[in-house]
């Protein structure tokens, strides 16, 4: 009877012994996850918004879908992009399809 309950107990503390190994392990693949994929993210979305907030009225910017144009005016979500040597194709968009801002040459 001795014997049974030595190796019970003993079983019993390797499973705990099981669990904490376990749970340090899941501990490391989270902190992976977040230092891999989720820290990135954010700093580039941070990144995407201070681009976004130095907009001005007479930058040249790159839209989502490829189109280079002068922004003519600017309200708190959307801005209206001049595309071309042609004065009437303004077409109004989100700041968000904004993806590359170059601002004009002080000279």
């Amino acid at each position: 009877m001795g014997v049974l309950l030595t190796e019970t107990d003993a079983a019993a503390g390797g499973g705990s012994m099981g669990i904490g190994l376990m749970l340090i392990y899941m501990v490391g693949i989270i902190a992976v996850f977040y230092f891999l994929m989720i820290r990135p993210q954010k700093k580039e979305q941070k990144k995407m918004a201070a681009l976004l907030s130095t907009l001005e009225i007479g930058d040249s910017v790159l839209t989502t879908s490829g189109f280079y144009g002068i922004i003519i005016d600017i309200t708190d979500d959307t801005v209206i992009v001049e595309f071309g040597n042609n004065k009437n194709c303004r077409i109004p968009m989100q700041k968000s399809a904004i993806v590359q801002v170059e601002k004009p040459d002080a000279e």
